[in-house]
């Protein structure tokens, strides 16, 4: 096959950056900066990916789901991962964070729809950050 008929534009040549180590406490400001991460849990001892809105905040990554979801029925009490990350396409600079740790599931609280949502609480036992330079 000509690779000039492939359906999808050729990548765009830069070169590759170079991974640097974050410490803790700077891995968990960059954290916070994000809005969308994604949940790595299993199902049925297969790998899942789930992006998701999410917070830093007292004792965690936190997150919602609905009740009963495949997400809330998979992870309570699992050990599970969290990443989220900022990379510029055009030079491959910027940073991502992977967070391993036991989740916890509690109901949303007391609204009038709260039975519907549950929170999910990632509590970081280890936060992995690599800056892209």
């Amino acid at each position: 096959m000509n690779r000039d008929h492939l359906p999808f534009p050729r990548p765009v040549p830069y070169d590759l950056p170079e991974l640097r180590e974050l410490d803790r406490r700077r891995s968990l400001e960059l954290l916070a900066r994000a809005d969308v991460g994604r949940v790595v849990y299993t199902v049925d001892a297969l790998p899942a990916v789930l992006p998701v809105p999410f917070r830093l905040g007292p004792g965690g990554v936190l997150l919602s789901a609905p009740a009963g979801s495949e997400l809330a029925r998979a992870v309570d009490g699992a050990v599970i991962a969290f990443e989220a990350d900022e990379v510029d396409g055009r030079d491959g600079s910027g940073w991502f964070v992977t967070v391993l740790g036991r989740a916890q599931v509690r109901p949303a609280g007391r609204s009038a729809d709260a039975g519907d949502t549950v929170r999910i609480r990632i509590r970081p036992e280890l936060v992995i950050g690599r800056c892209l330079a």
